[in-house]
């Protein structure tokens, strides 16, 4: 039997699907036109929103679309986390989210989500180091000569931080743990007046967000000694990691981009492949770099398992130190 082949049929249905959309990460993932809502789970002006604000504007600017941020702060993120977990998944919501995510569950009494169950991980968006700051007329000029000074004065150091259970006071308790010291822990809530008593001398050290803290220790108000990170950071070659001299210490203040869970691969994909991209624009990588923000792009594979270590090691951190947020 023979086959008739009309060539104008098959070179017209070959063009239709050359033209045609291909299905995945190169087809709009949402109803064109749809807004996309973007949770920051902490006041406007801080370095989540400032983040989630930088790549809010770069996804509605690849999609077509607006992406807005919404601002819904209190219960040390757990509000807005919480309200993210219980959205549509169909990627009309996100989250921007830092550190609380693996802590909450352990410093308050009742958090009604599941870090792992309730989210599905898309991607890094930035880390950022902290760096470890004393007050001038602290008579140390390294990390070596701190821990010595620490342990010849258990109890009467003061270290600062922007409240309980963030990433500068957890950097003082995983310091504290691995170097064997005794300090006092001061909350404020935020870094900016716990820099200001810092460089009163009214306390004695903070590992602040280096975004914040780089200024005035280069402009010789205070005086940095490293950076919590275990690698030097690029806007800050100067400090030495502190895990230099205490081995195993590693600590970011770390943002990264979650959906609720069941939300659709394919939009988990879209987004992950968008954010890598635009956190890769020169525009956008000069507007990280003056946050001294490390750009992510991170798979959801590698944001997965780093959460979990997260949870593992501030943990048992909480629970060994005692720590609860109020």
């Amino acid at each position: 039997m023979t086959v008739t082949i009309d060539r104008r049929a098959l070179l017209a249905g070959t063009s239709a699907l050359l033209a045609a959309p291909s299905v995945g990460l190169s087809q709009q993932p949402w109803p064109q036109g749809r807004v996309v809502k973007l949770v920051v789970p902490f006041t406007p002006g801080g370095a989540t929103d400032v983040l989630g604000r930088l790549i809010a504007d770069k996804l509605g600017q690849t999609w077509g679309t607006s992406v807005i941020v919404e601002n819904r702060p209190g219960a040390g993120s757990n509000i807005g986390t919480e309200a993210v977990a219980k959205a549509e998944p169909n990627g009309e919501t996100l989250l921007i989210v830092s550190v609380g995510l693996a802590t909450n569950q352990y410093l308050y009494a009742k958090v009604n989500y599941d870090p792992i169950k309730d989210f599905a991980p898309i991607t890094m968006v930035a880390l950022v180091p902290n760096l470890l700051v004393v007050r001038n007329d602290l008579p140390v000029k390294d990390v070596a000569e701190l821990i010595a000074y620490a342990k010849a004065n258990p109890g009467k150091l003061t270290y600062a931080s922007s409240g309980v259970g963030t990433s500068l006071h957890l950097s003082g308790e995983l310091f504290q743990k691995l170097t064997g010291t005794k300090m006092v822990h001061v909350p404020y809530r935020g870094s900016a007046q716990a820099i200001q008593d810092l460089m009163g001398g009214r306390v004695d050290l903070i590992f602040d967000n280096i975004t914040s803290a780089l200024p005035q220790a280069k402009a010789g108000a205070i005086r940095g000694l490293g950076v919590t990170t275990a690698k030097r950071a690029p806007t800050a070659p100067e400090f030495p990691p502190i895990a230099e001299t205490v081995p195993g210490f590693d600590v970011s203040s770390w943002f990264a981009l979650f959906a609720p869970a069941k939300t659709p691969p394919a939009i988990i994909a879209k987004i992950q492949a968008d954010t890598k991209a635009g956190v890769a624009d020169p525009a956008l990588r000069a507007k990280m770099d003056a946050l001294a923000a490390e750009p992510g792009g991170w798979t959801q594979e590698e944001l997965a398992a780093f959460l979990r270590s997260e949870l593992k090691k501030w943990g048992d951190l909480i629970k060994e130190a005692g720590i609860k947020a109020e």
